[in-house]
């Protein structure tokens, strides 16, 4: 037996990562290290700091309404109050923000862990920040305590423009990549309503045709994906794959526990 203990969508939620592996075998983490925005609590977060509490409310209400035009203008005129124009520009105001918290995300971080990017992560800036016992996996089988696991980081291209976003053939390509495995560890969930659709945010979020088609052909035996803060079905079973979101761990502040009995066979 094996005893994962998971995290995703961490989102600045530093302290809690500190001894968030006890009682697991293998530490793993789906991504979503930053936090720009907090939908509980405005006055936290990236944007906040740049542009204050007002501001950030006013941004979450027009996205969370679906009015994302609405959001871009709002942004670009705080930017431009800023004396930002260029979209390039933000980027590089933002990166010393963005620093910070992985400063804090990656001290925190327990070791050894296996870790993939989420949507609102930017993976050139992991390789800054990684601790020794800290191992980056994306598009890639590893083998646990005799177990095929693999790991697809990442979102796809949506409305909200995180900073890594694929498209549909660039995120298929590495689905593709990892053949059979016996624990699929993902961002994102396949694409099934009940896993896409977050109830408080009232929207379908980014959900992938390759991973459900990947899962009913190749069926591991679980699937754990986070992305989805509060989704209309936590779990659901494809096939013979328990499919599972592990939770948002900025409001849960407790990982998700898997354990995974070594001798059942595969397939």
């Amino acid at each position: 037996m094996v005893v994962f203990t998971v995290v995703s969508d961490v989102h600045g939620e530093a302290e809690a990562l500190r001894g968030a592996d006890a009682g697991g075998d293998v530490f793993v983490c789906l991504g979503d290290l930053i936090l720009y925005l907090d939908y509980d609590d405005p006055g936290h977060g990236i944007y906040a700091d740049l542009f204050g509490e007002a501001h950030a409310r006013a941004y979450i209400e027009a996205r969370t309404d679906g009015r994302f035009e609405d959001a871009r203008e709002l942004s670009a005129a705080a930017w431009a109050a800023r004396g930002i124009i260029d979209p390039l520009d933000r980027r590089a105001a933002m990166e010393s923000h963005i620093r910070r918290q992985y400063a804090q995300m990656f001290a925190a971080m327990p070791q050894p862990a296996l870790m993939t990017y989420g949507n609102v992560d930017l993976p050139p800036m992991w390789e800054d920040f990684r601790q020794p016992g800290h191992r980056i996996v994306d598009a890639e089988v590893v083998e646990v305590h005799g177990l095929r696991v693999g790991f697809v980081g990442g979102g796809l291209v949506s409305p909200m423009r995180t900073p890594y976003e694929l498209d549909l053939d660039a995120y298929a390509e590495k689905v593709a990549a990892l053949g059979p495995v016996d624990v699929l560890f993902t961002h994102i969930p396949p694409r099934r309503a009940e896993l896409t659709y977050d109830v408080v945010a009232r929207r379908f979020e980014s959900g992938s045709q390759a991973l459900l088609d990947y899962v009913e052909e190749h069926q591991p035996r679980y699937h754990l994906f986070g992305h989805v803060h509060q989704p209309l079905q936590r779990r659901m079973r494809i096939g013979r794959t328990e499919c599972i979101n592990v939770g948002h761990f900025n409001a849960r502040k407790v990982p998700y526990v898997l354990s995974v009995d070594t001798k059942e066979p595969r397939g």
